[in-house]
Order: structure tokens, then sequence, then C-alpha cells
């Protein structure tokens, strides 16, 4: 099968909709084999770092 990933631009919320925020991460966790989310990692889309952390973490090649 395939593997899954979301590589999510975002930031840590702290507004009053930060439930809202979390929940929705906490739902694509379930959906997907791996969320990315920018902030924790510290790269965001289009630095490279960020795909080559996607990749390794798959465990996939850029070409499949």
């Amino acid at each position: 099968g395939f593997k899954t990933c979301v590589l999510a631009n975002n930031w840590v919320d702290d507004s009053a909709g930060r439930l809202f925020t979390a929940t929705l991460v906490n739902l694509l966790h379930r959906h997907f084999d791996l969320v990315i989310e920018s902030c924790r990692l510290g790269a965001r889309k289009p630095d490279p770092e960020i795909y080559a952390y996607a990749l390794d973490a798959l465990r996939a090649k850029p070409q499949e």
C-alpha cells in the first residue's frame, strides 16, 4: 500500500481557538501515517529539509 503524510506549515496556536486547531491536528493523525508540523520541526515548505525529514520518517525514496 501507500504511505500518506501531511506536511503542514503551521505555528504554535495560542489563540482562543487553539482547541479547534489541536482537535484538527489530532484528527489528521488518525487518517495519515505521518503528520509533520513545521512549528515542531523548525523547518517549513519549501525548505528541502522538511521533505528530506518526511522521506526519512516514511522510509521512502523521492521517486516513490
